[in-house]
């Protein structure tokens, strides 16, 4: 009688109440790792709701409804873009945070996932334990306060306290945190002893990068060597590295050459500097954003691709889509920052490790780098095999899985 009770509970049918402030589908500009995961939960037959955010603006409701995929996929009209000032950005969190409060008390589901950024959407989920009495697994794609307030954005010891008080109160009332890289996870536990801490990476869409096709009008000269780096242009990103870099290696090798894909406040004094520096469409040259259905034919036909960060070791544990988008493309690479990557790619010879300033000897030791052909091909069988076998989507939902069934049944 026990077994059949027991049989019967883990068989029943299990929903999972998704909230992440941005949420893009692969015809979106945007990481697709909520998406990636939420449609291959449905797969593994876990019903999945979603609320997030429609950073346009342009809704006509409070919140639209999109079934697609399997996905019920509530958006709040809640503006935010990356140009936005500080405030601007504050109040969009918050916005998204008390309306998703709200909105979850309408909904019917067995677990939240939460994933940060910001920490803000935690408090959905703290709400949800206290008042719902729903377990919640928190999701750390940064680990936040630590990030902003090494930036300076928090600089008040007290509103810092209060931050790490917030943050610590989220990850104690956690069925099971889930930080996605084990920088973070030490990080966490430096501050935080835990033993519920599950690591599962960022995702390399080994399918979605197998593709080579031509979808975007950018070309791609046979004879250059060329550097991608697809992502925002932020504070964090310090990409005046690469237009350093570029002005140094422009006259070693003009064969080098650096495409620069996407958006972000940084972006017009970035090709600025490009244009004083005299690198700007010579070996520089500046792309809008594409969809995530567009990458695979850029990251194919690059030679490496690559991730900065500002020299802030707050920010080297950061779990970026580029470094496992690269890799799942069968790229070697490239990033100027130490951390848990730096580690990985020397251990397993996938990619080069910049320092974090720009010198004469940076470019003439990159040069060379990039003109060793044979390590290039060794480095490109190694990340694809690292990918497949820690990084893949099918690794992650593996691991998700179980525990989305461990902390609902647990919960029965």
């Amino acid at each position: 009688m026990l077994y059949i009770k027991k049989h019967i509970i883990q068989n029943k049918s299990m929903k999972l109440l998704y909230i992440v402030q941005y949420f893009n589908f692969p015809d979106q500009t945007g990481s697709t790792r909520p998406y990636d995961l939420a449609s291959s939960f449905v797969k593994r037959g876990i019903d999945v709701t979603v609320l997030t955010s429609d950073e346009s603006g342009n809704a006509e409701k409070k919140w639209t409804i999109i079934e697609r995929d399997g996905l019920k996929v509530y958006r709040l009209n809640c503006p935010y873009d990356n140009t936005m000032g500080s405030l601007k950005r504050i109040r969009a969190f918050c916005k998204f945070f008390i309306q998703s409060s709200f909105k979850q008390f309408s909904l019917d589901y067995d677990l939240m996932l939460s994933s940060s950024t910001p920490l803000t959407n935690g408090i959905p989920a703290l709400i949800a334990k206290r008042f719902r009495k729903k377990p919640y697994v928190f999701e750390v794609r940064d680990v936040w306060p630590g990030v902003p307030i090494a930036m300076g954005y928090f600089k008040n010891k007290f509103i810092q306290k209060l931050l790490y008080a917030f943050e610590k109160r989220i990850y104690k009332k956690a069925s099971v945190i889930v930080p996605l890289s084990s920088g973070m996870d030490k990080n966490i536990k430096q501050r935080y002893s835990n033993n519920k801490s599950v690591v599962i990476p960022n995702i390399s869409e080994l399918n979605r990068f197998s593709k080579s096709e031509k979808t975007v009008d950018i070309f791609f000269p046979s004879d250059k060597k060329i550097l991608l780096y697809a992502g925002t242009f932020g504070n964090v990103n310090g990409l005046s590295y690469i237009n350093k870099l570029a002005k140094e290696t422009l006259a070693l090798d003009p064969t080098i050459w650096y495409y620069l894909i996407g958006k972000g406040k940084e972006k017009d004094e970035n090709m600025k500097e490009a244009e004083e520096l005299g690198v700007l469409n010579t070996n520089v040259f500046f792309f809008d954003p594409v969809k995530k259905d567009d990458l695979p034919y850029l990251y194919n036909n690059c030679t490496v691709g690559s991730s900065f960060v500002i020299d802030l070791s707050a920010l080297w544990d950061n779990s970026a889509n580029k470094f496992f988008d690269t890799l799942a493309a069968k790229k070697p690479i490239v990033i100027n920052h130490q951390g848990w990557q730096a580690d990985t790619i020397k251990e397993k010879n996938i990619g080069y490790v910049l320092p974090p300033y720009v010198t004469r000897k940076t470019a003439v030791d990159f040069v060379d780098y990039l003109n060793n052909t044979e390590l290039l091909k060794e480095q490109s069988q190694n990340a694809y095999q690292l990918a497949k076998d820690e990084y893949s989507l099918d690794v992650a939902v593996e691991r998700y899985v179980e525990i989305i069934k461990k902390v609902i049944n647990t919960s029965r």
